[in-house]
């Protein structure tokens, strides 16, 4: 792992790192945030998992979380959203290829050569991160923005004591009914729908749910609303009981600003969770 950048950020550290990645077979960066509370021992952990066409950093300087996680002791971290290089597949639309993994793993020619950002996300960054930072393995929760936000469900339900608490802002709710799903997961996962609906938050929530709180944003104006498919999503809360709350905010739409306006309650969310 080499150090990119290190910036004094809140009383804490932003940091910026590349390494190796065994799991996409290529160089990978990520932003950490640590707290000033890390100096004397470990901290809880949220991880930010971004959407389409972004990289480690667009929630690092844009979503204003650092100093909501420094009032709180929380470390954040920001992995990027696929793997890159000039021998990793891409396609010329934004939503397929480089800056668009999914959060999945490949199964599909050429995808599969590099695209494995669910064993990337999950596994291998976790370990590297908790080997060389002041990270409490046992206290760390989840949240995303649009396809991060699918992530972020997806992997808090698939992950039964992993996360603490979810939470997300505008997610892709229900992937296999949805445009921004569909030609992904057929591209990258095949034909197989059984596998499709392993990383269907709805489809999740009806058939385990999630063992902690979540939380979700939605803006009323979010101008790919129809891509969303909030309410389905909600309908599958509501029948499970699920602990937690979709909430629409009048006026807002897909943007950071959005993500900006909301992020204090989603940091102080995480937070009751993680140090309860």
């Amino acid at each position: 792992m080499e150090t990119v950048s290190k910036n004094r950020c809140f009383g804490g550290v932003q940091g910026v790192y590349t390494h190796h990645s065994d799991a996409c077979a290529c160089p990978m960066t990520f932003g950490l945030f640590l707290p000033e509370e890390a100096e004397q021992g470990p901290v809880p952990l949220l991880w930010y998992l971004s959407g389409l066409t972004c990289t480690h950093e667009n929630a690092m300087v844009k979503a204003g979380a650092q100093g909501w996680a420094a009032e709180h002791g929380i470390a954040l971290c920001f992995p990027d959203t696929s793997p890159r290089g000039e021998d990793v597949a891409d396609d010329p639309a934004y939503d397929l290829g480089h800056g668009a993994g999914f959060y999945v793993n490949a199964t599909e020619s050429p995808w599969s050569a590099h695209y494995r950002m669910w064993d990337y996300v999950t596994e291998e960054l976790p370990s590297i991160v908790t080997a060389n930072f002041a990270i409490d393995e046992e206290r760390q929760a989840v949240t995303g923005h649009s396809m991060g936000g699918h992530g972020a469900l997806t992997m808090a339900m698939s992950l039964p004591g992993r996360f603490r608490s979810a939470s997300a802002f505008a997610p892709i709710c229900a992937p296999t009914q949805s445009e921004w799903g569909i030609k992904q997961f057929t591209a990258y996962l095949g034909a197989d729908k059984a596998a499709w609906a392993r990383h269907d938050a709805t489809a999740l929530m009806e058939a385990r749910g999630f063992d902690g709180p979540i939380l979700i944003d939605t803006g009323t104006d979010d101008q790919f609303g129809d891509f969303l498919s909030t309410e389905v999503l909600a309908a599958a809360m509501a029948k499970r009981r699920q602990e937690g709350a979709i909430r629409l905010q009048k006026g807002y739409d897909h943007s950071y600003f959005f993500v900006a306006s909301f992020m204090e309650e989603h940091v102080a969310f995480h937070a009751e969770a993680l140090w309860a």
